[in-house]
């Protein structure tokens, strides 16, 4: 079996209550508001040949990334956790100093997409938290859309030091797959992303796309498939299988379809590479940007 490594996993308790955007009034999301947690993870990991996974955060708290920490000691399967500080706060560097003691601990994610202000990375992060993370040797997971590539890309060049991964491919549209390479927001999506490949401490994460998709593409692999190969392509064309990674969104992804379905699709695109390229995309890159302990 195919040796993975899930970039991009959550685990939550909605009882902890600091998860803002897990509504109880959003319907579309009623089915996420129950507890995801290892135990339910766990079966899916053993079935798909997923040795580790990179436990991301989904509040904006630091209370959050301590109930993280605190189950990535308890379970193996936890190769890193990403958290949360308020990077625009001089006191971040006390709190990733403080997580940072904690081995599994590799870096930050500020939820940019939910943000009012688009650009808020270029100028909002203190210059202090940042340059604590370089020296912590810490990543930055980047949770954008399109309109906020060009911010991340000012950013990304004021800090060339900083390891940053672009999660989910940065959301690109996901529609009729014969007709996304002719729209200008693709032709957009495709510069921007051909821009940021371009800094060498960039790497990107196939993951996130399927719940992306229109509803009709809801449990459906092979019309997933056909739409997100145009996208596939960009990313492979700019960042190469060494800066690619694999990622689930689980669960995330169980508004869309399942996590066999979401192997299946990205078999479809990433058995097409040598072995040594597959081998980059389902776990190597993975683990040599986050630090990840053998999988062996």
């Amino acid at each position: 079996m195919t040796q993975r490594i899930d970039s991009h996993q959550h685990f939550w308790r909605p009882t902890r209550g600091d998860y803002a955007w897990l509504r109880a009034d959003v319907p579309a999301l009623a089915p996420l508001m129950r507890n995801f947690l290892p135990e339910h993870l766990a079966p899916l990991l053993q079935a798909h040949g997923v040795a580790r996974t990179v436990l991301v955060q989904a509040a904006e708290s630091e209370a959050e990334t301590d109930f993280m920490l605190e189950l990535a000691t308890a379970h193996d399967a936890i190769g890193a956790v990403i958290g949360w500080v308020n990077l625009s706060s001089r006191g971040a560097v006390a709190s990733l100093e403080r997580m940072a003691r904690h081995p599994k601990f590799k870096g930050v994610r500020p939820m940019l997409q939910d943000l009012p202000d688009d650009d808020w990375i270029a100028h909002a992060p203190h210059p202090d938290a940042i340059r604590a993370m370089v020296r912590l040797g810490l990543r930055f997971d980047a949770l954008v859309k399109p309109r906020h590539l060009p911010s991340l890309l000012q950013f990304l060049k004021a800090w060339p030091q900083l390891p940053v991964v672009i999660d989910h491919a940065a959301k690109p549209g996901v529609g009729d797959a014969e007709n996304a390479e002719d729209s200008e927001a693709f032709a957009i999506w495709r510069r921007h992303m051909m821009e940021l490949a371009a800094l060498p401490q960039v790497c990107c994460k196939f993951s996130g796309l399927w719940t992306e998709a229109p509803d009709a593409m809801r449990g459906d692999v092979d019309a997933l498939v056909r739409a997100i190969r145009p996208i596939w392509g960009v990313l492979l064309r700019c960042f190469g299988p060494g800066r690619l990674m694999w990622g689930s969104d689980w669960p995330v992804l169980t508004l869309a379809g399942d996590y066999a379905g979401w192997i299946a699709a990205s078999q479809a695109l990433i058995g097409n590479l040598p072995p040594h390229g597959q081998e980059q995309v389902w776990h190597r890159t993975a683990q040599h940007f986050y630090g990840i302990s053998s999988t062996n």
